[in-house]
């Protein structure tokens, strides 16, 4: 399976595109849709109105990536978020490739203690 390096950043556009779009007028749709660089060290995933496939594009070193995930039988969960562009880690990637429902893994909440005297 692809992996991709944890100090990549991750950008999910959330609305679904048109799957005829290639690489030229996926870069347009990040800078001028989303408000980000296409050439930055940066992810950025698109999917189709079914969920079925997902677009991955990104910029490394001399020339653009362009990688297609096409699900059979299943559909991937996008998450359900408002913002116009949603953030998320690699490992978050990772597990929307996979068909984990991101929105419903919870971490632990950060805990902030304070030192009895």
């Amino acid at each position: 399976m692809l992996r991709f390096a944890d100090d990549l950043r991750v950008y999910l556009h959330r609305e679904p595109v048109d799957f005829r779009c290639g690489i030229n007028t996926l870069a347009a749709l990040v800078e001028e849709s989303m408000r980000l660089d296409p050439l930055a060290r940066a992810v950025y995933a698109f999917r189709n109105r079914k969920c079925d496939r997902i677009k991955l594009l990104l910029y490394e070193r001399t020339g653009f990536w362009l990688l297609l995930r096409r699900l059979e039988q299943d559909h991937f969960v996008w998450p359900r978020r408002h913002q116009a562009v949603i953030e998320l880690t690699t490992e978050q990637l990772h597990w929307l490739l996979d068909g984990i429902d991101i929105d419903a893994v919870r971490r632990h909440p950060v805990r902030r203690y304070l030192h009895a005297s």
